[in-house]
């Protein structure tokens, strides 16, 4: 464990010309380290994902979680986990083309920073950014890709199967009403087929956003298993 980390805010630049303001954990001396992709749940860069990256970052990690809503919503944008309905305009303009521009300029950030070890940058995602983690493991070239409850892999994303480059672990919960278990087996489905590495882990207690500990939902059990079992995938 490292002692002291630096919290900052960094602004990228994105290849359709926009601004991409973004969060930055990392750990205060040492390095360089690995880096990680820490992508955001449909409620922006909020306390519970600039606090995952602390997290990450006092794991030894150099996270940056980049504000996907950049387009259509203010810097800093932080939505209500009561109101899903204010942040659905934001969640629909983030296309998989917006994405790949976003995690193309967040990847070049870490590989050009000497703190960063540059093979060895991973990503995690959760919620939306769980699908935005699916995303980028075709997109650039990773260590690792771990998706927490990413909606909308299946049906939609399934054909890009073929591109992952590298072993995922997908993390679900077994009572999710948004996510069904015929859209989960169809990703495990889509991945067996071509053949690539993947770790699929249900937790059969646990509803859709479980990781979370600043929302309804939050299962602890799981979510210190699951927490384990993320360390343990992004490690080996």
């Amino acid at each position: 464990m490292t002692a002291a980390i630096v919290k900052e805010k960094v602004e990228l630049d994105v290849a359709d010309g926009t601004r991409m303001a973004a969060y930055v954990a990392r750990p205060g001396e040492g390095g360089p380290h690995p880096g990680l992709l820490v992508f955001q749940e449909a409620f922006g860069v909020n306390h519970h994902i600039r606090s995952v990256a602390e997290r990450f970052a006092a794991e030894g990690y150099v996270a940056i979680a980049p504000e996907l809503f950049h387009r259509s919503a203010p810097p800093g944008f932080e939505g209500s986990y009561t109101d899903f309905p204010a942040v659905m305009p934001h969640l629909q303009a983030v296309t998989p083309e917006t994405a790949e521009a976003d995690i193309r300029s967040a990847y070049e950030w870490l590989r050009s920073n000497p703190q960063v070890k540059a093979d060895e940058i991973s990503c995690v995602g959760f919620c939306m950014g769980g699908r935005v983690s699916f995303i980028a493991n075709g997109t650039v070239a990773l260590r690792a890709a771990v998706s927490f409850y990413g909606g909308g892999i299946a049906p939609g994303l399934v054909g890009r199967a073929s591109k992952l480059q590298a072993p995922s672990l997908f993390i679900w919960g077994g009572l999710d009403k948004h996510i069904t278990p015929e859209h989960r087996r169809a990703v495990t489905d889509a991945l067996s087929e071509q053949k690539k590495i993947f770790v699929n882990a249900e937790f059969s207690r646990a509803d859709h956003g479980f990781f979370c500990d600043e929302r309804a939902a939050y299962e602890p059990h799981s979510a210190k298993q699951a927490w384990a079992l993320t360390l343990e995938f992004l490690r080996s």
